[in-house]
């Protein structure tokens, strides 16, 4: 998707700094309480009971906390521990629950297009999102387009149009609002095959207040797209917000039962304090997290790495 992020110890300013201070206060919630339980004390049932509770309350989920709170019992019960080791050790259970998710988005550009569909509820960044890509893949020199497919959303078809302008993907509107999705996503397909357009990126509409009606639209799109090319969408890009903490989890279940989602952007890191709860999402579906979003640029848009955001989220360097 973008060159690898930059290592732990990238210099000031470089991506780790961004996602560190980016997960500032999702850090100041899991850590202030770990800071208080365990300035010296021995690690018994009733300090792995308090951390379990402060572990899910940093909406890690219940199922990571336990699992994080075993991995303690098993290797520290009984032992005497300061708060800095806690935090170390708690990066690396973290570090362990993410790493079998910590997949780049991969973009085969030979497919021309390599189509991305974008779905996730209005709100979370999916416009946005499609924007940062779209400017990573023209820097990495790949010739990309854009679909507004969230046809009845002006702000967003505009917003695309502005950002196409901005980076030189071409996009492809709707001739008037509330045009129909699918048809857009059809004559898009083919107008990308037949310029050789090497990515293309479909938004679509995220409301989830009828939720019948826009799954059959998502899967009308999709079944329009397979009349041209069977494999397409390549990609099923879930766009999740995490300022909605573990109201995040329940949008990965209706949308798993929309469309075969295949990987997971999480935005808005540095706007939460709910940063935990991609633990949780790791912990519960195991979908590929392929990137994670710490502000309004482009560069703050980078792969998942999981010892990068298990240090950064408990404030280690």
């Amino acid at each position: 998707m973008a060159p690898a992020a930059e290592p732990a110890t990238a210099a000031p300013g470089g991506w780790f700094s961004r996602l560190k201070s980016g997960l500032a206060r999702s850090t100041a919630r899991l850590t202030e309480g770990v800071t208080t339980l365990f300035r010296k004390r021995r690690l018994d049932e009733a300090a792995l009971e308090e951390l379990e509770e402060m572990l899910i309350t940093a909406d890690l989920g219940v199922a990571a906390s336990a699992r994080i709170v075993e991995g303690f019992r098993r290797s520290r019960f009984g032992k005497e521990v300061t708060d800095e080791e806690v935090k170390a050790a708690l990066a690396e259970e973290i570090a362990a629950i993410l790493a079998p998710v910590a997949h780049e988005m991969e973009v085969d550009p030979r497919r021309a297009p390599h189509v991305v569909l974008v779905v996730g509820v209005n709100g979370t960044g999916k416009t946005t999102t499609i924007a940062k890509l779209g400017r990573i893949y023209r820097e990495l020199g790949l010739t990309c387009g854009f679909v507004a497919g969230d046809t009845f959303r002006a702000a967003a078809v505009e917003q695309l149009q502005i950002w196409g302008e901005r980076t030189g993907c071409q996009v492809h509107a709707p001739a008037k609002p509330g045009a129909d999705a699918a048809g857009l996503a059809f004559d898009a397909l083919r107008a990308a095959k037949e310029a050789g357009t090497q990515v293309l990126l479909v938004d679509t509409a995220g409301r989830l207040h009828n939720k019948a009606a826009l799954m059959e639209e998502l899967r009308k799109i999709i079944r329009v797209l397979k009349r041209q090319d069977e494999t397409a969408p390549h990609s099923v890009l879930l766009v999740l917000d995490a300022t909605t903490g573990q109201n995040a989890l329940q949008q990965v279940k209706v949308f798993k039962e929309m469309v075969a989602v295949t990987g997971l952007a999480v935005t808005k890191l540095d706007g939460s304090a709910k940063g935990g709860v991609v633990v949780a999402l790791a912990q519960e579906f195991g979908l590929p997290v392929h990137m994670v979003g710490v502000g309004e640029t482009a560069q703050d848009l980078r792969p998942f790495t999981a010892r990068d955001f298990a240090r950064g989220l408990v404030g280690l360097d």
